[in-house]
Formats: C-alpha cells, structure tokens, sequence
C-alpha cells in the first residue's frame, strides 16, 4: 500500500494554555471541520473531556458524496501542551497517523500537523487519492487554517 505524508504549519496568536484546552478538546473538532462533511463526534460524554492516551473516538463523517460513514480513532499520545497522535482503527483510511504539535512562540502559539495515510486499494487508491483523496484532505486544513483564524484572529 502506498503512504502520503503531508504536512501543515499555523500560527495563532493565543498563548499555549488556550491552544491546547481548544485542539485537546474532541467535542471542538466539529467547530474546525466543514460543514460538507457532516462531521459528527458519536463518542457521547465528551464535552468537558480532554484527550488521553488510549482514548477512543467515534465519529460519522460524509467525506464524499453525502455518504455517511463511520469512524474509529485512537488517542495514542499525549504529551500536554506539546502534542497528540491520532490513529485510525476502522474507517475511510487504510492508513491513518496524524501528529498534532504545539510549540510556544514569540506573539502566540505554532501548530505543527504530520498527516500520513494510505487509501489502500492499489492503483485504484493512487489514483484516487491523485483525484479526489489529497484535494479532500487539503481543503478540510485549509477550512481549518481559516476557521481557526475567525476563532482566535490572525497572527
């Protein structure tokens, strides 16, 4: 199976504490995800949850199509106010691993993502991916690159 990796920086000028309750926090990843994806966190009881190793996150997503499909990740790692990892244990991935970092800056904080992944299914993914998959991707960071700038301003 062919991997992609792709990364993603931002600078957001909010001090770490701030940074890390909001992207720590599962019930946010609706507000940073567009809206055509009817991304749904199904894990119930997460409101006031913070992330931790071992946690497990249930979603519906609509990636393509408006058909719904479901969606394990895993909390592997979390070290506070520094990063978590996410993997995916069943969904629309073969391969799903995704770094999250924060590092404290002069003016507010910079957000690191190292995204990899596989779409599986041979040729057929690669091309896939080639035509919809990275694109798909791409657009869901850029939303997030300026919703977080409508949230916390820019830097």
């Amino acid at each position: 199976m062919k991997t992609y990796r792709i990364e993603f920086t931002q600078k957001v000028p909010i001090d770490m504490n701030t940074a890390w309750d909001f992207f720590s926090s599962p019930s946010n990843l609706t507000k940073i995800t567009p809206d055509d994806m009817t991304f749904e966190v199904t894990t119930p009881n997460l409101e006031h949850t913070k992330m931790y190793p071992g946690m497990i996150i249930t979603y519906k997503v609509s990636p393509l199509l408006g058909i719904k499909l479901n969606w394990m990740t895993e909390i592997t790692h979390v070290k506070d106010n520094e990063y978590f990892i996410d993997e995916q244990r069943f969904g629309p991935f073969a391969f799903w691993h995704h770094n999250h970092h924060f590092e404290a800056i002069e003016g507010g904080v910079l957000m690191h993502d190292i995204l990899h992944y596989g779409v599986g299914w041979g040729i057929f993914g690669s091309i896939a991916n080639a035509l919809v998959v990275k694109s798909k991707i791409d657009g869901i960071f850029d939303f997030r690159f300026k919703k977080v700038e409508e949230l916390f301003g820019k830097f």
